[in-house]
């Protein structure tokens, strides 16, 4: 696979995953949009995405085709660890840019960048420690 295939998969997985988050967010605001809800509905986007992006990159991204309920278990075990990392880096960029400059323009251009690295360090981290073959 070319490094452009590569940044065009990768990216159009992150926008799958993110839309499938949003998207069951809203279904379960529907019901209700009270704060127990609302925490209902980032957890289960949460997971709805990753578990989405997780079966993406494995199939698509990694050529991963080993099979088991206790090989997967683990595997998204790390993945989903990875990810909390990476978030961290996302959250980090956006709350500086946030705290610096005091305008929503500035707290999503520091989101971008944040989950842009976010991405880059993820997809490598996955490379050496959760897709490898040696996991």
């Amino acid at each position: 696979m070319t490094l452009q295939t590569l940044i065009l998969r990768y990216a159009a997985f992150a926008a799958i995953a993110t839309f499938m988050n949003l998207f069951s967010q809203r279904v379960i605001l529907l019901i209700d949009n009270r704060l127990p809800y609302l925490i209902a509905a980032v957890a289960v986007g949460t997971l709805v995405g990753l578990v989405v992006k997780y079966y993406l990159d494995k199939r698509w991204i990694f050529f991963d085709h080993r099979k088991g309920i206790y090989h997967d278990s683990r595997q998204f075990s790390l993945y989903a660890s990875m990810g909390i990392f990476t978030t961290a880096i996302f959250w980090g960029f956006e709350t500086v840019f946030w705290l610096l400059w005091q305008s929503h323009f500035m707290r999503e251009l520091g989101a971008i960048i944040g989950l842009t690295i976010g991405y880059v360090v993820k997809y490598h981290l996955d490379k050496r420690y959760v897709f490898s073959h040696h996991s």
